[in-house]
């Protein structure tokens, strides 16, 4: 199978962590771009506080926006992060069909990121589960730190194992395998995904990695070899992790899309529109963004 789904998280992973507030307008065409692109999947916001993630602030504002809009977007899927019921009630008001819920690995991780153990994070999420199957909503499930912890360290597969299994066994469509701190090299990755490969099926995951030492794209190839389809990235390399110092951001989908079409995948993706959005949104930061193959087709 040479199809590779992308799922986009640049406007929700990507911008969360960032100093510089966006309008929502400013999202809502950063969105209209990426989806010119090609990207047929995007994650677009977060129902949190705004106190919590002020960035985020404009959840149902934007997504107003969006499903107002809902007929110029045919195809694409849009999901929003719900960390509870609250969370969740809002998406489902607003009109999204995919939410996502959150965990990690690491205990300590977990209780600095929303201050509940790995079980507790579970447990909280069952009445989303069991309200999306009432409503017909797709779940997926974000599994962080499934390589190493900045507090705990080393984190071993059969914890990333175990968690999958509950998530799965609740009906999660996906689960996004999160590298974290990007620390992560092909070994680590080769380990992880023959562990959960014994037990599961490869369909239900994704990679999520992030790009610190440099080491995304690398990972993203031992992962091909070894069956994964589907990665998430984000425009222009946005992100990061608050709770690790050093963690640097998401797999930039310019240089995804351009490692996967030059090794003869298929994405559905035109390079050039992403690389357009991320020249949108880096004005919009006031920051430089550090995808490489936005920097060298920029200068080109």
């Amino acid at each position: 199978m040479n199809f590779i789904k992308i799922t986009e998280v640049g406007a929700r992973d990507g911008l969360q962590n960032e100093k510089q507030i966006v309008t929502t307008a400013d999202k809502f065409k950063f969105i209209n771009l990426l989806i010119e692109s090609g990207l047929q999947n995007i994650e677009v916001t977060s129902f949190v506080k705004k106190e919590w993630v002020p960035q985020m602030g404009d959840s149902t504002e934007l997504s107003d926006l969006i499903f107002q809009n809902r007929n110029r977007f045919p195809g694409v899927s849009f999901s929003c992060l719900t960390p509870n019921m609250t969370g969740y009630e809002a998406a489902l008001k607003a009109g999204y069909k995919e939410v996502a819920v959150f965990t990690a690995t690491s205990e300590t991780f977990t209780k600095k990121n929303i201050n509940r153990s790995i079980q507790e994070s579970i447990d909280g999420f069952k009445q989303i589960f069991k309200r999306a199957r009432q409503d017909g909503i797709r779940v997926r499930g974000y599994i962080s730190t499934v390589i190493a912890c900045p507090y705990e360290g080393k984190i071993q597969p059969e914890k990333t194992l175990e968690i999958s299994k509950q998530l799965l066994d609740e009906g999660v469509y996906e689960i996004s395998l999160g590298e974290t701190i990007g620390v992560a090299v092909p070994i680590d990755i080769e380990n992880l995904l023959n562990t959960l490969f014994k037990e599961l099926p490869s369909s239900v995951f994704a990679g999520h990695f992030h790009d610190t030492y440099g080491m995304a794209i690398a990972n993203v190839s031992k992962s091909l070899e070894l069956g994964l389809r589907s990665f998430d990235s984000s425009s222009g390399g946005l992100g990061g992790c608050p709770y690790a110092k050093g963690a640097s951001g998401n797999l930039a989908t310019e240089d995804l899309v351009y490692f996967l079409e030059a090794s003869g995948y298929e994405t559905g993706i035109n390079l050039s529109a992403v690389i357009d959005a991320s020249k949108f949104i880096q004005e919009c930061i006031g920051r430089s963004l550090n995808s490489r193959t936005f920097i060298a087709r920029s200068n080109l």
